[in-house]
């Protein structure tokens, strides 16, 4: 298949990929249990599955309307036929950003809304320089004044034949939070934080924010006359990536009053739900792993080209990331330098294996920022790993477990603790950037093992991106002809020479 129609592409997808599906699920029954899949041999065998995708139609990347986005497919499975599709993470499931619009009070001719924005994403963060809601009249609404928030742009108010100037009269008018400390007289509790969100799991009460407008033009009394939601909502946090359904009316909001002893409902409550999809913000990842353990003196670096490849010329130690079309987003820059490397990406995370102990066993945890124009505030990690599942002390890090629905308690969530190691700084001409930790694990003696990649990560999301991980096939591997015995053994070992020395002395 040499060439496709764009208007097919929706077709042929599904057809191209259909068959792969079938032979990805023939070829795993044939050759793996489900456990090994899981744990030894399905990825190898995604790559099948991607390479039969891509030789069945080798320019379906580039066909108009069609992503094919294929990552770490044990976690996340993205196959999006149009624009308006998202990924979906069985880490986080219910992650989503929803906006609620909550009509509290009536106006002569019009109504006040209470627009709320809650991210409900454990692990994705809305940075600086925040939100940007955006969204589109369908009868003609103004907005009369905003409470904690602001309106980007006023548009054209000359057919408002009114003392009083509206504060927007856009159809499309796009509305960004106020700045820390600028909080007006009577407005919502949760406005005013420059648009930032914080991860639900790190910091709930900071995860949402909310504004006040009031909304005219409806001409006559809004209780014979029903006002019609907003459509096409559109968010930016800070940067692309995010879609959003269509506003749909739900039941009415409640709110408890009088110190919880009495319930209010508002008159009117419409929801849309925004989900992120890795593949429309950024194209391609921003982070890699590298691996190595106290055991080999082997060290699995980043996988060639994760994020990108570099020049020829490899005495050049400065690279300009990306493209001059490429998209500008929180993790990179269409301009920015980073350090010149064989993966080229802005952001490395070292997993090392460094004891062995008889209960524990300890690794160092390590996050490289390559990029000499960025830094990263709040950033956080995310670890699958089953030795999580037991006891752990991390010493630099905060850290909690993410409870998932049908996951074990296996995945860890790292950030930074205040006034020490929020801010992942930028690399420069004589070092890189870094924040790490040591982490002791206890052992479950039933599970654990050096062999066979056991020690090593799963999967590992900086920032709520997925990184490249290695190949299984080039994890550092015990020596060939030995195993790590468990300390019991050792010790029993060492007591038999002791006990015979003391015979042959006696």
């Amino acid at each position: 298949m040499t060439s496709i129609k764009a208007a097919n592409a929706k077709e042929v997808a599904s057809y191209v990929i259909a068959i792969a599906n079938e032979k990805l699920k023939a070829l795993k029954e044939a050759t793996f249990s489900k456990k090994t899949i899981v744990s030894k041999g399905y990825p190898r065998v995604q790559k099948q599955h991607d390479n039969l995708v891509l030789s069945l139609a080798p320019n379906l990347k580039n066909l108009n309307g069609l992503i094919l986005w294929y990552d770490k497919p044990q976690l996340f499975h993205c196959y999006a036929y149009d624009l308006t599709t998202d990924c979906y993470d069985p880490l986080d499931p219910n992650g989503n950003i929803t906006v609620t619009f909550d009509i509290i009070q009536w106006t002569h001719d019009g109504y006040v809304a209470r627009v709320s924005i809650q991210n409900y994403y454990q692990y994705r963060h809305v940075d600086n320089p925040g939100w940007k809601l955006g969204f589109t009249w369908v009868n003609n609404e103004i907005i009369w004044s905003i409470s904690g928030a602001i309106a980007t742009h006023r548009g054209n108010c000359s057919v408002i034949k009114e003392e009083e100037v509206p504060h927007c009269c856009m159809s499309t008018p796009e509305i960004v939070d106020l700045m820390s400390g600028t909080q007006p007289p009577n407005s919502p509790e949760n406005c005013c934080r420059g648009g930032v969100l914080a991860a639900s799991a790190i910091n709930p009460q900071q995860s949402s924010s909310s504004f006040d407008m009031v909304v005219g033009n409806l001409q006559g009394n809004s209780s014979l006359q029903m006002p019609r939601m907003p459509v096409n909502l559109t968010l930016q946090a800070p940067g692309p990536g995010y879609t959003c359904s269509p506003t749909e009316e739900t039941p009415p909001s409640v709110a408890l009053v009088v110190g919880g002893r009495r319930e209010e409902e508002v008159f009117k409550t419409w929801k849309s739900t925004c989900t992120y999809s890795s593949y429309l913000a950024n194209k391609t990842p921003v982070c890699c792993v590298s691996l190595s353990t106290f055991y080999s003196p082997q060290i699995t670096t980043c996988p060639q080209c994760s994020c990108g490849c570099r020049p020829a010329d490899k005495a050049t130690s400065s690279c300009i990331s990306g493209s001059s079309n490429s998209l500008e987003t929180e993790f990179v820059g269409n301009s920015d330098t980073l350090r010149c490397t064989d993966h080229m990406c802005p952001l490395r995370v070292h997993w090392h294996i460094k004891t062995n102990y008889m209960d524990h066993w300890r690794v160092k945890l390590t996050v490289t920022n390559l990029n000499y124009n960025r830094n990263y505030t709040n950033w956080n990690l995310v670890v699958h790993h089953p030795g999580f599942s037991q006891s752990t002390t991390t010493y630099s890090f905060n850290n909690t477990l993410l409870h998932t629905p049908g996951i074990p308690d296996d995945v860890a969530l790292f950030w930074g603790l205040d006034y020490y190691n929020t801010n992942l700084l930028n690399a420069d001409k004589d070092q890189v950037g870094s924040v790490s930790t040591e982490i002791l694990l206890a052992k479950d003696h039933k599970t654990f093992t050096l062999h066979n990649g056991w020690a090593l990560p799963r999967t590992v999301y900086f920032a709520g991106e997925n990184c490249v991980m290695p190949s299984p096939d080039t994890f550092p591997m015990l020596p060939s002809g030995t195993s790590i015995c468990r300390p019991f053994g050792i010790l029993m070992i060492l007591l038999i020479v002791y006990l015979n020395f003391k015979l042959v002395k006696f």
